[in-house]
């Protein structure tokens, strides 16, 4: 049951950087949403959707573990990657239990509720679109190049991105979330392949533009080779004002701490930078923090901290 009185955050991205943000934000009493992109078609979710014809349930399965409130062992065994097996090796058990009950319900968003019971999760999932997507990117060359796993190797800059089919419909309850927010927050994420295909979903895109709430872009804390490559703050903030038409963002968070020198050399071997803040000149409140975290050497966003950060938001609204 929802508590009317709280308040209303949805969170829109996908990739690793949602379920990490999710992780810390589940600790507060919110109403809280999660929009996850449907555009993956690599790995263990590509095989499904090719072979199943199911949408791609990896980052759903992520976000679904992320928002659970069970046994460790519980999440643990949702989240099991075969290592080996005829026809079973890559797949997570988590993905094939969610396609299974996308066959038994004959409904993506049906698996996804039922999931949610079984999992206790905090807050709702929903998918961007309750059926697959298929993600194209248009290079500065003219080229196109078809597939979300496909565009970061295509080593070509990225000039817009964008969705097939064209008449791609949300769930009712994606829009109405959007529309009684207090908060929209988006991203953290691969700003091409994890955050626009959520967005370039038509009637998404035109509703966060159109929506009463406070809209926040977690922006990248590194860019990313084959996507990103030498971006700034305000090349982050204008991708996402262009593919959607308009100046839509209220605010932006940026990260002001320092990233160790050890760290920095490995990611320059992967080709990625930290992001340069050059936000002085958007128009839009610029929220500057030392957010970032390691985990095992990786850099991530640190959730505490960044889930503090949206709650003084929302205390302001």
């Amino acid at each position: 049951m929802r508590d009317e009185q709280a308040a209303k955050m949805v969170v829109i991205g996908g990739g690793t950087g949602l379920p990490v943000l999710l992780r810390g934000l589940k600790q507060y009493e919110l109403d809280l949403t999660a929009i996850v992109t449907v555009a993956d078609d690599g790995g263990s979710s590509g095989r499904l959707r090719d072979e199943l014809r199911v949408p791609p349930p990896g980052d759903v399965r992520n976000v679904l573990a992320a928002l659970s409130d069970v046994e460790p062992l519980i999440v643990e065994l949702f989240q099991h990657r075969f290592q080996n097996g005829n026809g079973l090796s890559g797949h997570s058990l988590g993905n094939l239990i969610l396609a299974a009950l996308t066959s038994i319900t004959g409904d993506f968003m049906k698996a996804i509720r039922e999931m949610s019971k079984v999992l206790n999760v905090h807050g709702q999932v929903l998918p961007a679109a309750n059926k697959s997507v298929v993600l194209h990117a248009e290079m500065e060359d003219g080229s196109i190049v078809s597939g979300e796993s496909k565009i970061p190797n295509a080593g070509k800059k990225i000039k817009r991105v964008f969705l097939t089919p064209e008449d791609i419909e949300p769930l009712p309850e994606t829009i109405a979330a959007i529309r009684r927010a207090d908060l929209i927050v988006i991203g953290p994420g691969s700003l091409y392949t994890s955050i626009l295909p959520n967005l370039l979903v038509p009637k998404i895109g035109q509703e966060v533009c159109k929506a009463k709430a406070k809209k926040v872009y977690i922006c990248n804390i590194m860019t990313q080779a084959g996507e990103t490559p030498h971006y700034t703050v305000s090349d982050h903030v204008k991708a996402l004002h262009s593919h959607l038409g308009r100046p839509f963002l209220d605010a932006v968070i940026v990260n002001s701490g320092a990233i160790p020198e050890a760290i920095r050399r490995r990611y320059e071997e992967e080709r990625a930078e930290p992001v340069r803040d050059d936000s002085s000149g958007l128009h839009i409140q610029v929220i500057r923090e030392d957010i970032v975290t390691y985990e095992d050497g990786v850099i991530r966003h640190n959730t505490a901290k960044v889930a503090a950060l949206l709650l003084g938001l929302l205390s302001r609204r």
